[in-house]
């Protein structure tokens, strides 16, 4: 399979290890609108792209892909408050694309385990609930993605709560998300119930940053099989079953 990587940061280096070991092809690297100039011929070539880039250039990488029909893997986050309008020019253009805020298979299954614990908490007030993640200094997204989608998950499940903010204040309806920023943290997320009496915390850490690597490539692999068949908007539920 050929791949066009945007992005290469750390990511996009640990990806384009872990593809050469899965036996594909790396055929463009594009950072910036000057890699586009220089690479674009080879982009036509790719088979797929998969984006960690950043939330300025990622619609226009997106939209390149709709363009030239090549299905993307975007792991790149801060775009969301766009999200709608991105999956209307899919659905318009036929094409297909596959997001999520994290490729660990781990962080996934935390999910799972997230969403079941809001509902067994849901309607016991004597419990508050908060988030707390924490990134390497250079990540530009605060919250995190990830962070968000355990928030909205919590939401979704929780009366008690109906929107998260990244600020600690005492109003019991907002669910707060504390970001730090530290060093070259990978990732960790925290979601804590405290009562006066005692309290419940679950929590996913990552060691390496290959695990996330992992994910996307069998996220392009799975999706250029998808894309045969049929076109559309994917996430790592679908990928892995649940």
């Amino acid at each position: 399979m050929n791949i066009a990587i945007f992005g290469y940061g750390k990511m996009g280096k640990q990806i384009e290890i872990v593809a050469i070991e899965r036996g594909h092809n790396v055929v463009a690297f594009i950072d910036n609108e000057e890699d586009w100039k220089k690479s674009y011929n080879e982009f036509l070539k790719a088979d797929i792209a998969i984006d960690f880039s950043t939330p300025e250039v990622v619609i226009n990488n997106i939209y390149r892909c709709f363009e030239h029909n090549i299905p993307v893997v975007i792991g790149t986050t801060g775009w969301y408050h766009r999200l709608e309008e991105v999956k209307d020019k899919c659905f318009e253009l036929k094409q297909t694309m596959f997001y999520t805020s994290n490729f660990s298979l781990g962080v996934n299954l935390f999910f799972e385990v997230n969403r079941m614990l809001a509902q067994l908490m849901n309607g016991r007030e004597e419990y508050d609930v908060s988030i707390e993640e924490i990134h390497h200094a250079n990540k530009k997204d605060k919250p995190s993605g990830t962070a968000i989608l355990l928030a909205n998950d919590i939401i979704t499940f929780l009366e008690q709560k109906d929107t998260w903010v990244n600020e600690e204040n005492d109003v019991k309806s907002e669910l707060y998300i504390k970001s730090q920023r530290i060093g070259d943290r990978i990732g960790t997320h925290t979601v804590t119930y405290t009562s006066a009496m005692d309290e419940i915390e679950v929590k996913h850490t990552a060691f390496d940053r290959k695990s996330f690597a992992i994910g996307a490539i069998m996220a392009a692999e799975w999706l250029k099989k998808k894309k045969a068949k049929k076109s559309g908007i994917f996430k790592m539920k679908d990928m892995l079953g649940f």
